[in-house]
């Protein structure tokens, strides 16, 4: 049986943690060179609201402030990338969100470490599906939104 490819789009954020530590460019590297095309890129310190509607199902969680406390706490690059099943390709690269465990190789993996802050400074997220992408794009770059 053969297999179908799926041409898709990614949120892809590189969060405060990440950009201050100048590895911007090496995760965006490591996506390009994993054959996706970045279509979309900005830099931006994120607002409250946009983090509201980002993490909707996380609001009323304990770990909600220093999420928000974290991810305003300086610039966040958004992209979006496309390819051929870009947020399986792309999630892969990244890793698990700790970055204790995750593989060498991934981004997590090989630049990431606990840095023993109540939030899990793990430099990066990626949409974990379709519609999160749809959903997570259309907050970041309104402009795209399908």
């Amino acid at each position: 049986m053969a297999r179908t490819s799926h041409v898709g789009r990614i949120l892809v954020l590189i969060k405060p943690d990440a950009v201050e530590r100048r590895l911007t460019g090496e995760i965006l590297r490591r996506i390009e060179a994993k054959g996706y095309t970045l279509t979309a890129l900005k830099v931006l310190t994120p607002t409250e609201q946009i983090l509201a509607q980002h993490y909707a199902e996380h609001v009323d969680k304990p770990f909600y402030p220093g999420v928000v406390e974290y991810m305003t706490s300086g610039d966040v690059v958004a992209a979006v990338a496309e390819g051929q099943r870009v947020v399986e390709g792309v999630r892969s690269l990244m890793g698990p969100t700790d970055p204790t465990t995750a593989a060498p190789g991934t981004i997590r993996g090989d630049l990431g470490r606990d840095w023993g802050t109540p939030a899990i400074l793990n430099l990066v997220h990626g949409s974990d599906s379709d519609e999160s992408a749809a959903r997570e794009i259309a907050i970041w770059f309104p402009e795209l939104a399908d």
